[in-house]
């Protein structure tokens, strides 16, 4: 048996078949890589970003088992007789995944600053700044007010200290802060950044990039194509302004907006906001949530009409997409 993470559409599908979490399935036939067989990823979490970007997908936990195949030359995904889906892995828990994967990797290097490929850094005291610099090296700062940063390819950055600010530029970085007023930021195509403190800021800037806030009050921003900010903290905010962007904030009273072009924002708080502001944007929320959506020229971006409204209230429902026609009607969209 093989442990692995494997990326679905948000339906519980991949490539038009139809999973459930806990189900067990098998397929017929030899097993190839890329065409036939279930596929997941074995190594670095985020590489599951080339496959299904965080706006508009989901992860599990999956255990393969039987024949089982790999792309030669490829990145870590395997393909697998038999697989079994099991719990769902929520965004945040990707990204501390990610910089758990390449920790545990990185060999500790001597100081706070490690250059070369695979090495890490470490910054244990008040005040104290940890650098990684070489591919799939790590840093970790976890004394107070201290600074973590990961500049190379796959790098990870994690400061876990009161004020504590995590940045990860590399390609499929993760960058993680989880304490007080601490500031995670992945600018990097595929990077995924997550604050878990209070008023913490989590950034994704980077292409299929990820951003969490899950501490009270606290903002996350992906400003990439097709990129995910999740805010879940009471009050928190996030904000989608990217390509299809994705921007969701479950906490009480928490504010989603995506202004990207096809982007869509949830409202799942109790007196939360969803704003959809861009071409053929769409919002939706639970009951009682305010959605506001806009309609612009399909040919200068103009807006034509704007619209706001209470999820449960003429003919509004919960849970579902909405956006404006060309009269400035709300309709239920997919």
């Amino acid at each position: 048996m093989t442990k692995a993470i494997k990326g679905f559409n948000k339906d519980w599908t991949c490539r038009d078949f139809q999973f459930a979490p806990g189900g067990t399935y098998e397929t017929p036939g030899p097993v190839k890589a890329c065409e036939n067989g279930f596929h997941a990823i074995e190594g670095h979490p985020l590489e599951l970003f080339n496959y299904y970007p965080p706006a508009t997908s989901r992860y599990a936990e999956v255990t393969l088992g039987g024949d089982m195949a790999r792309e030669e030359g490829g990145d870590s995904k395997v393909a697998a007789q038999r697989i079994k889906i099991g719990a769902e892995i929520l965004l945040g828990d990707l990204v501390s995944r990610a910089v758990e994967y390449v920790a545990s990797r990185a060999k500790m290097a001597r100081g706070s600053a490690a250059k070369a490929d695979g090495a890490a850094a470490q910054a244990s005291g008040d005040q104290g700044a940890a650098q990684a610099s070489g591919e799939q090296g790590a840093a970790q700062a976890s004394g107070t007010q201290g600074a973590a940063q990961a500049s190379g390819y796959q790098g990870a950055a994690q400061a876990s200290g009161f004020q504590g600010a995590a940045q990860a530029s590399g390609f499929q970085g993760a960058a993680q802060a989880s304490g007080t007023q601490g500031a995670a930021q992945a600018s990097g195509d595929q990077g995924a950044a997550q604050a878990s403190g209070t008023q913490g800021a989590a950034q994704a800037s980077g292409y299929q990039g990820a951003a969490q806030a899950s501490g009270f009050q606290g903002a996350a921003q992906a400003s990439g194509t097709q990129g995910a900010a999740q805010a879940s903290g009471d009050r928190g905010a996030a904000q989608a302004s990217g390509f299809q962007g994705a921007a969701q904030a479950s906490g009480f009273q928490g504010a989603a907006q995506a202004s990207g072009d096809r982007g869509a924002a949830q409202a799942l708080g109790k007196a939360s906001t969803a704003l959809a502001s861009g071409y053929k944007g769409k919002a939706s929320g639970k009951t009682g949530c305010a959605l506001f959506l806009v309609y612009r020229d399909p040919s200068t971006g103009a807006i034509l009409h704007a619209w706001a409204g209470i999820v449960g209230c003429k003919g509004i429902k919960p849970d579902t997409f909405y956006t404006l026609n060309r009269d400035g009607q709300p309709v239920p969209t997919t």
